[in-house]
């Protein structure tokens, strides 16, 4: 068994559905966020989404992360905090559907604050660059994280380089690999590993999380 292998179950029309449904929910989700809201409330209104769809399990927990907390690892908890009129926020989600595994995060903004713009701008232009240059040098996973590192550094921010990326798949891909993308030796293989990018403001006030499957699709 190989880490990049799929189980005898995998589609890959299945994993791009379940990453699109994951995405929906996302942005459903975002769009009725309010300030006055705290994690819990969030939380609450992401239980109530999710029954509309046809997600049969979660293989991680949501991660709900608001203000201060968008600087936070994947383990950390939560200090208590609520939304301001101006804010940011993001959610990271792990669904799974016809027994393929979703994870799909992003971050946004709430009112009118330039600098959570600028950050949410750069987030999906860092998985971008990131992206573009896995396919034309055929990385494997450490080379991603070092660019990745020097397009948040030209824009601006800090990577968090302890929130690198992961396997995806047929449930569950820790069958075949446990450890991080930056972590994978082999060149990359498209459709089977999260790109993960989680930024930080240079004083460490706020950041923004963006993750999706690298794909070249």
């Amino acid at each position: 068994m190989k880490i990049q292998d799929f189980g005898e179950n995998f589609e890959l029309k299945k994993l791009f559905k379940a990453r699109d449904v994951a995405r929906e929910i996302t942005y459903e989700l975002a769009s009725l966020v309010r300030p006055g809201m705290k994690e819990e409330e969030v939380l609450e209104l992401y239980k109530k989404i999710i029954v509309r769809y046809p997600v049969e399990k979660q293989w991680h927990p949501p991660k709900l992360r608001l203000g201060p907390n968008t600087i936070c690892n994947f383990k950390d908890p939560s200090v208590p905090y609520t939304l301001k009129e101006n804010d940011i926020f993001f959610i990271d989600i792990g669904p799974v559907l016809e027994g393929h595994e979703a994870d799909f995060g992003e971050t946004f903004t709430l009112g009118s604050s330039s600098e959570y713009t600028r950050i949410c701008e750069a987030q999906k232009k860092v998985f971008d660059e990131v992206t573009e240059f896995w396919k034309e040098t055929g990385a494997s996973g450490a080379p991603l994280y070092e660019f990745a590192n020097k397009s948040a550094q030209n824009h601006g921010y800090l990577l968090n380089q302890d929130q690198d990326g992961h396997r995806i798949g047929d449930f569950p891909h820790h069958v075949f690999f446990r450890g991080g993308l930056a972590e994978c030796s082999e060149v990359v293989i498209p459709n089977a590993w999260i790109l993960e990018i989680h930024l930080w403001d240079p004083e460490k006030r706020f950041g923004a999380f963006y993750e999706d499957i690298l794909t070249n699709d």
